[in-house]
Order: C-alpha cells, then sequence, then structure tokens
C-alpha cells in the first residue's frame, strides 16, 4: 500500500460571506480577496508542510495545477515540486499534474519535468489531466471540442521529447516544431511514472488501460459518493482483459485524525466547513461548456466533481453541513485506530493501491495540519501497509538513482559567502 500526502493550497481567508456576495470561487472571483503577503504566508507555510509530509515518512508528496481561483493557489505546480525535490530525500514528487492541453508548445513540460527528475535524483510522478473546465476552457481560453484532441498531441509530443534520443521534428494538428530535442531527459527510462488525474469519464478508463497509466480519482465527496466510479472503472478494466492490480488506481480522501473521535470532532468541523462551502462554491456557468463532455461519458450518466459541486452552490445556500459532511463520508475522521479501520474498509473496497490523504483542507492552520499528519504518520499509516503488498507488484512507482549516487543538498558556508 502506497500511502501519498495531497495538497490543494487552498486560500484560507476569504470571507465568511463569501457565498453570498460572490458568484464562484473561481474564473471570476474577485482579486481583491487576495493578500499578497498573506498569500506568501500561506506558501511558505504549505511547503513546510509538505516537506514535514515527506520527513514523517509518507511514500510521495503531490502537488496539482489549477488557475483564476481560491481553491488552490498553485497555477505551476512545478514551481513548488522543483523546491520540493530540493529539500526532499525520499518522498517520491507526485505532480498531479501539469495540463498539458494549456502549454505553448507542450516541450515546456517535457523540459520542467525533467529538470525535476533529475533535479530530485529520480523521484517524478508525472501526472497529465485533461484539466477542469474552469482552467482549461475559461481561465485559458480553450476551445472544449478540441480540447481533448489537443491534449493527447500534446501527450505524444512529451513522450517522445523524452525517449526518442536524436533531435526530430514534430508536425501536428496543434503543434509544428522543426526541432524538438529535450535537454535535460529524466533520469528514469524510458520515462518516469505517469498517472492521469480523472473525474470518471470513459476515455480517460480506455486510454489508461491502453496506455498502462494510473487512473486517479480525485474525489472532493470522499469513498461513498466516488465508490460507484471506481466500480465503472474496474468493470471497464474487467472488460478490456485487465487484471485487478490495485496499484492501477490512486484516491482521493479527505482525512482527520485525533486522540478521540470526540477531538477530531472540534477539530476538523471548521475547516471542513469553510472548504465545502467556500472553496467549492462554483458558479454553474463554468462546469459543462458544449463539446467539454464526450458523448460516451454522457451516455454513461458520469457527473464530474465540479458538476456536483456547482449543484451544491446552487441549491444549498451555506454549502454541505457538517452533519452531511460526516454522514456522507466527505471527511473521515476518528481515532487512529478509527481512521485506519475505516480507510482499510475504502482500500479494499475500491480495490485501490495509491491512497492520496488530503490532511490540510479549508483554513485549516499549519500547527492543525501538522499535528493531523504526524498523528496519521505514527499511528494510522503501519495499520495500512501491509495491504496488497504480497499479492501485487506496483509497476507504477518512480525507480530513483541508488541512493550513493545522488547528491546531497548543501547549505552554503557562512564563512565562503562572507
Amino acid at each position: 500500500m502506497k500511502l501519498l500526502w495531497f495538497h490543494l493550497m487552498p486560500y484560507t481567508e476569504l470571507p465568511g460571506d463569501f457565498r453570498e456576495r460572490h458568484n464562484s470561487v473561481w474564473v471570476d472571483i474577485d482579486s481583491g480577496l487576495l493578500d499578497p503577503a498573506v498569500a506568501h504566508r500561506l506558501y511558505n507555510e504549505f511547503m513546510d508542510e509538505l516537506e514535514y509530509a515527506a520527513a514523517l515518512g509518507f511514500d510521495a508528496i503531490c502537488v496539482n495545477e489549477h488557475h483564476a481561483n481560491g481553491y488552490g493557489l498553485m497555477p505551476s505546480p512545478n514551481l513548488i515540486a522543483a523546491s520540493l525535490a530540493r529539500r526532499t530525500s525520499d518522498a517520491a514528487i507526485c505532480v498531479l499534474g501539469n495540463s498539458l492541453a494549456l502549454y505553448n508548445p507542450p516541450t515546456r513540460v517535457a523540459e520542467e519535468m525533467a529538470m525535476i527528475d533529475c533535479i530530485s535524483g529520480g523521484r517524478l510522478i508525472a501526472g497529465f489531466p485533461v484539466g477542469t473546465p474552469m482552467d482549461t476552457c475559461f481561465a485559458y481560453g480553450q476551445n472544449p471540442s478540441t480540447l481533448r484532441a489537443r491534449y493527447l498531441e500534446a501527450h505524444d509530443l512529451v513522450l517522445e521529447a523524452w525517449t526518442r534520443r536524436e533531435a526530430f521534428a514534430f508536425n501536428g494538428r496543434f503543434n509544428q516544431l522543426r526541432y524538438v530535442n529535450a535537454w535535460p531527459r529524466p533520469v528514469q527510462k524510458p520515462h518516469p511514472p505517469i498517472w492521469i488525474p480523472g473525474g470518471g469519464s470513459v476515455e480517460t478508463w480506455q486510454w489508461c488501460a491502453a496506455m498502462d497509466y494510473v487512473y486517479c480519482y480525485l474525489s472532493y465527496f470522499g469513498y461513498k459518493a466516488g465508490r460507484e466510479t471506481m466500480m465503472g472503472f474496474w468493470r471497464e478494466m474487467e472488460r478490456l482483459g485487465k487484471d485487478r492490480n490495485p496499484y492501477r488506481a490512486g484516491f482521493l480522501q479527505f482525512v482527520g485524525v485525533a486522540q478521540t473521535r470526540e477531538e477530531a470532532m472540534k477539530l476538523y468541523k471548521e475547516p471542513a466547513e469553510y472548504f465545502y462551502g467556500r472553496c467549492l462554491h462554483v458558479d454553474s456557468r463554468y462546469v459543462n461548456p458544449p463539446g467539454y463532455n464526450s458523448e460516451a461519458t454522457q451516455r454513461a450518466r458520469i457527473t464530474s466533481q465540479v458538476a456536483l459541486a456547482s449543484q451544491r452552490a446552487a441549491t444549498m445556500s451555506g454549502g454541505a453541513g457538517w452533519d452531511e459532511i460526516l454522514a456522507k463520508g466527505f471527511v473521515i475522521i476518528g481515532s487512529p485506530d478509527e481512521v485506519a479501520a475505516q480507510l482499510r474498509e475504502v482500500a479494499v473496497d475500491l480495490n485501490v493501491g495509491h491512497l492520496m490523504v488530503l490532511q490540510q483542507f479549508g483554513n485549516m492552520s499549519r500547527d492543525l495540519a501538522n499535528h493531523n499528519t504526524r498523528l496519521f504518520a505514527e499511528q494510522v499509516m503501519p495499520q495500512l501497509r501491509d495491504l496488497f503488498d504480497r499479492e501485487w507488484e506496483d509497476r507504477w512507482w518512480p525507480k530513483p538513482l541508488p541512493k550513493p549516487a545522488r547528491a546531497v543538498p548543501q547549505a552554503p558556508a557562512r564563512e565562503a559567502a562572507e
């Protein structure tokens, strides 16, 4: 079982009347709500939290890409990942990911991810999401009807840039390049493992099967709401003749751990309500532009995470309440033993070998996030480690350089600097 620590980097100081006075947390959010001095503090606290999780023994630390929103302050996850690659030594660096269709040319992704793999000594997991409609079609102005075609071509270009030994020309529908010659190349051969974050698209499942990539379901609404999507994924794998290796899949779950369930109820109520009340306040105009969803996905009646969030924003004046958050499993909370038991059940039921836990959410402080992370690492993680290890091989995990071959970062000597 692999356990990954995931960060969204939400803005923690949205006003209490945000839902009443503002249309959306995404796309047209009022830029006046963000104080750059607060962002300075938050970025450094968030990176502290990621580094702390790595030091406590999580298998990976995860970052992702979003634009024009107060839900996640990472328009460039590669900037964060480069810093983490330098300041951590063992944890995989999971970038989930770069929205390939937004890069012109996509060779920028090949170069930057190769840099991260080299800095880290081969610890990169490369995530390639198609991207939410808010990020891709509205914030970055992409045509929704050509978004997936642009994405697939960009993917092919990045893989060729990583794997072809000589300079080559690329003549695609969206990208025409006389010379492609990525320097540097990744440490990992033929390339870093590729994971595909998705919301339940049938085509994404089929593509993951064809390319032998990991499918990651980044669920806002927990394991109960995500179960049908994961069951759909495994039914499709069976139809395509793939085995049920749990490491083919990843799943995101919000988690809050305390010494007792009563203490957890007190500690995590406010940050959970902040997240579901403010961070998921998405205007319905932005969630489903014509052409974004394929015919097969519509026929399968799959509803995206952002569409669910938007529906809630339109029908619930205060967002999800604490009782619903708990009853529907949006956040798993409790004592270490209670959380471990629930997560074992989730992992086995969903058949997921890569469990991503989100332990900073909403307006949670750094101290509380670190408390949550430490209790999980020390008392929950040991109860989950044995899952799947004797039955399956994780073929989708980084293969870094041997320890003796890796650089050890050195702080500059004060005497030399003076």
